[in-house]
């Protein structure tokens, strides 16, 4: 028999592993094609998620625009005056009206500008103290600096809360804690696409936006620092004094860095006491004696030796990428012993990122702050945020000058964690390129530094440690007050389904309050009679005399209606 050849492969293999092959090349090809399928549609998408940023952005300065435009029209302008007239409790337009430059303003990533001065250490050998009370030397001889040089370092102690309240004792207990924050998932996008060119509180929104306080106590959280104006008080020099003021009024900004939520808007007539007389030496009140435009009149007196009042609107618009929030109002400041009386605004806050990315706050433009009595003067700048700059994020420097113009002090920090002051003793022009002003100072003293935030901050809102106490329930308030606001109180204690549906109750209830004041108002016209109006319940209406500004002022009897626990005067809001 003839040999054959033996092959180790089955019949069919061949076969078997071509198909194989082929197979996979087949499978290749596939997924190369669904590969190319996707990042097309992927491409697709972000172009899409552009040209809807873009439009956005284009339909907020359309309506923007014909917000303006029907402003302008003299049909409605008449009409506009004859309601004005009317009316005589509305709020004059001059302050609660955002001015048309706020309505363009956009808000780019800043390049770095150039400071427009230099500040330069001064060699403390050639700087010994003299006879004048202000003339100062180096650091480290405690007789240096100025004569307040005791105020100065004891504002270097902010860090310990005890030591800046040597003339009162805690008398309570308060609370360190709230419920955590819930997780509640959120279309973001269904409930924004309606809010294009708004005005913010004109919009029914979800808790899931909120903090759990209202604006009424945000407002009153400004005074965190009022250990600031207690050591002013002890200043005789206004400079001096001008120094504390300012830090005080970047203080106030501290807590903003993380709080991207949205306070309540307070109902009209809503109320807030804060009485810390025998702890903290001070009492506040507020109340919302406006609603729109939204306005709110707070009244802080303290036996330390100052007083403090404002009203402050806020006029706020959605931007497509960006919110802005531009306070508006005057903030008054008087000493009682010198009669120093000092006036300040806000600075513009911007929130960003509001569509797509992590919410992100920031605070930029100028404050000046005037004392009326010596006419001192503070000019602060807040630095907007840039990618480009080497300086520290959150910048805020400032030069605090005398009425002759005069350059005392310089003041630099942050805004959401320190401010020091420097005493000038020398100051130049530089010649090098643009001219600047060159300032010697000596070694500067911390007069603020920011209270780290309690354990667990991150799911209590961000809150500080004066934050978590102002919705604490307390006995003997106003009916009023909003510590008893149900929805407020419902979302603290992380019941935000119900809080919704008591918050469009309320809501409601206060439209049809305005329904019947409208109706009125258009009775009383059609009789040719005034109508007032709403009135304020513990503020009434003045022209500011510094100012020329119609503004809310304290007229008292709310502490002392509190005493009595005679509270028919206050409106059923809740």
């Amino acid at each position: 028999m003839a040999r054959g050849t033996f092959s180790a492969e089955p019949p069919g293999a061949a076969s078997t592993d071509t198909f194989n092959v082929q197979a996979c090349r087949d499978f290749l090809e596939l997924a190369e094609s669904h590969s190319r399928k996707w990042q097309r549609a992927l491409q697709y998408e972000r172009e899409q998620r552009i040209r809807l940023e873009e439009t956005i952005e284009q339909l907020a300065k359309q309506h923007n625009s014909l917000e303006r435009a029907c402003r302008g029209a003299p049909g409605l302008s008449s009409s506009a005056t004859a309601v004005s007239s009317t009316s005589k409790g509305s709020l004059q337009p001059a302050k609660g009206e955002a001015s048309d430059e706020d309505e363009e303003t956009e808000y780019f990533d800043a390049m770095e500008d150039a400071p427009a001065f230099i500040t330069v250490t001064a060699d403390p050998k050639h700087h010994r103290r003299s006879g004048s009370n202000l003339s100062g030397a180096s650091e480290g001889h405690p007789e240096d600096w100025n004569l307040e040089d005791n105020v100065f370092e004891s504002a270097n102690q902010t860090g310990d809360k005890e030591s800046m309240c040597k003339d009162v004792l805690p008398k309570k207990r308060r609370r360190t804690r709230i419920p955590d924050k819930p997780n509640y998932s959120l279309n973001l996008w269904s409930i924004m696409k309606n809010c294009i060119g708004k005005e913010l509180s004109k919009i029914p929104m979800p808790v899931n936006f909120n903090e759990p306080l209202s604006m009424l106590q945000r407002l009153t959280e400004d005074l965190e620092y009022h250990e600031l104006l207690d050591k002013a008080v002890k200043c005789e020099s206004s400079t001096e004094q001008m120094c504390f003021v300012a830090a005080f009024s970047v203080s106030s900004y501290s807590t903003t860095v993380h709080r991207t939520a949205k306070p309540f808007n307070p109902l009209l007539g809503e109320t807030y006491e804060l009485d810390r007389l025998d702890e903290l030496g001070f009492r506040s009140l507020c109340e919302q004696v406006s609603h729109h435009p939204p306005a709110a009149a707070h009244h802080v007196y303290s036996k330390q030796g100052w007083t403090l009042w404002q009203e402050i609107t806020i006029a706020s618009k959605f931007r497509g990428k960006y919110l802005s929030i531009m306070p508006l109002g005057a903030i008054h400041l008087e000493f009682h012993s010198s009669g120093n009386h000092y006036i300040w605004r806000k600075v513009t806050s911007t929130v960003h990122n509001i569509i797509v990315g992590k919410l992100w706050i920031d605070q930029s433009g100028d404050i000046e702050i005037v004392n009326h009595k010596s006419k001192d003067k503070c000019q602060l700048k807040f630095t907007p945020y840039s990618y480009f700059s080497r300086d520290v994020p959150r910048k805020v420097t400032g030069v605090v000058t005398d009425a002759d113009g005069k350059a005392h002090y310089v003041m630099s920090g942050t805004w959401d964690e320190n401010m020091e002051c420097s005493k000038i003793v020398q100051s130049s022009t530089s010649s090098e390129g643009k001219q600047k002003t060159v300032y010697q100072t000596l070694a500067p003293k911390v007069l603020w530094k920011k209270y780290p935030l309690p354990e667990n901050a991150e799911n209590m809102y961000f809150f500080s440690d004066l934050a978590l106490t102002l919705n604490e329930p307390e006995e003997r308030v106003a009916p009023t007050d909003s510590r008893l606001r149900p929805d407020q109180r419902l979302m603290e204690n992380g019941k935000w389904d119900e809080a919704n549906v008591e918050k469009q109750r309320l809501e409601e209830k206060q439209r049809a309050v305005r329904r019947r004041r409208e109706a009125e108002a258009v009775e009383a016209l059609e009789e040719g009679k005034d109508y007032e109006g709403y009135i304020p319940l513990w503020f009434e209406r003045k022209v500011d005399p510094l100012t020329g500004e119609l503004i809310c002022v304290y007229k008292g009897g709310y502490w002392e209606a509190k005493e009595k626990q005679d509270w028919d005067l206050c409106p059923d809001i809740f």
